[in-house]
């Protein structure tokens, strides 16, 4: 069954006007127009710098604080990040863990109870619709968060397989709901779980990267889910979910704490790719299978079979015979790459585009995130990207460019 939210970007897939859009440096092109967060009141009054994404007015940074100062600190403190832009599901019913692996390539099924991973949803290319976080919960329950930025795809996508599954079977019923109206807020940082035990009984030091709980938190003991893990690459909850009522009050509680500062998307996209991490519809889209996108890792051994999951024909003959291209890391020399620039081999030979570039904060070098044909992906290969019409040096380097820094 769905909720509004779901209904209302059904409605948007059919009505959204493709003209009038808004190019952000580093973000998803955008409409000119947005909704707002259950935080938008919130994120205005700290002095937010409201810009559109992915359908949303979200908080570029605040204040006065720049990015990389934002940035730094998430490196040596903790930030808050206000995600609630992203759509939260839950599915429910005999009929769920099977549903939900039928549209991925990761064995669902073999997650422990509030266990999370990364996946991918496919289409029948084998070409990455979306990419998610889901979630097992007891009794076959999931919790799923996936893109702003795809919300009309991915709930048409889900609603018609959901309505294909229901024919074939009958007797695996599944319940499909988004929480419309509740906060999702993003705790990064070294301090952060440090500062998020002041505001809750249960002992965070038990959950661990990947998992995660249901717990009463601040003065209110609001019952939160909340998991573990990081799109920074730090320690942190990516997932605090919050319902409605309490989704400011409680944001107010954890930006009271000594070490919490808010942060905005600028920050957030600068330490995301230090951490190798994919932004849809720049390092992932439709096209890209997860053997290109190197997330070979989220095709579970146990569906490497032909029929194993959708688009297995194009998987399994990019897992034995290799992709045409790959996703790598580069280090450039001189000015940094943005999105679009062109990669060349040392023979002048045009090899590749960069998906995602910046001046790392945290190395002082620049950084570049890409796609690269077969062969020219290994550590260490020497390449060009041509930035402001000259060639630069650039070398392929490993990701994440910043070691992670999980707790495990």
């Amino acid at each position: 069954m769905l909720r509004s939210r779901a209904a209302t970007a059904i409605a948007r897939t059919q009505a959204r006007p493709v003209q009038g859009r808004l190019v952000l440096r580093g973000f998803a092109s955008t409409p000119a127009f947005a909704e707002e967060t259950p935080l938008y009141d919130f994120n205005v009054s700290r002095g937010g710098k409201m810009v559109p994404f992915a359908g949303f007015s979200m908080p570029l940074s605040y204040g006065d604080v720049g990015q990389v100062t934002a940035h730094k600190h998430v490196r040596s403190d903790a930030g808050l990040f206000d995600v609630s832009h992203m759509l939260q599901h839950i599915f429910s019913g005999p009929g769920a863990t099977a549903f939900l692996e039928s549209l991925t390539p990761t064995a669902l099924s073999a997650l422990p109870e509030h266990g999370s991973s990364l996946t991918v949803l496919l289409n029948d290319e084998g070409g990455i619709i979306d990419d998610s976080i889901m979630t097992r919960h007891p009794n076959g329950a999931w919790y799923v968060v996936t893109n702003a930025g795809r919300i009309d795809e991915d709930v048409a996508h889900i609603k018609k397989e959901l309505e294909k599954w229901e024919k074939d079977h009958p007797d695996q019923k599944v319940e499909w709901k988004t929480l419309d109206g509740y906060g999702l807020v993003a705790l990064q940082g070294p301090k952060a779980a440090e500062e998020l035990q002041k505001l809750t009984d249960y002992d965070l030091s038990t959950l661990k990267f990947g998992q995660s709980t249901y717990a009463n938190v601040g003065k209110d003991k609001v019952r939160c889910h909340i998991a573990r893990g990081g799109y920074t690459g730090e320690d942190g909850f990516e997932q605090i979910s919050i319902p409605p009522e309490a989704a400011v009050p409680l944001t107010e509680e954890i930006t009271a704490l000594p070490s919490v500062e808010l942060i905005g998307l600028g920050a957030r996209d600068s330490l995301r790719l230090e951490a190798g991490m994919c932004l849809y519809g720049h390092d992932l889209n439709e096209s890209i299978s997860p053997i290109e996108g190197a997330l070979a890792w989220l095709v579970s051994k146990d569906r490497r079979t032909p029929g194993g999951m959708k688009g297995s024909d194009r998987i399994l003959r990019e897992l034995k015979e290799g992709p045409a291209r790959r996703r790598v890391g580069l280090e450039i020399k001189g000015s940094p790459a943005r999105e679009g620039s062109k990669i060349f081999d040392t023979e002048g030979n045009e090899i590749g585009v960069v998906t995602s570039g910046i001046p790392s904060p945290t190395l002082g070098t620049n950084i570049a995130m890409g796609y690269v044909k077969n062969g020219s992906h290994k550590k260490g290969t020497p390449l060009k990207v041509e930035v402001r019409k000259k060639l630069r040096d650039a070398t392929v380097r490993p990701m994440p460019f910043v070691p992670a820094k999980y707790y495990k």
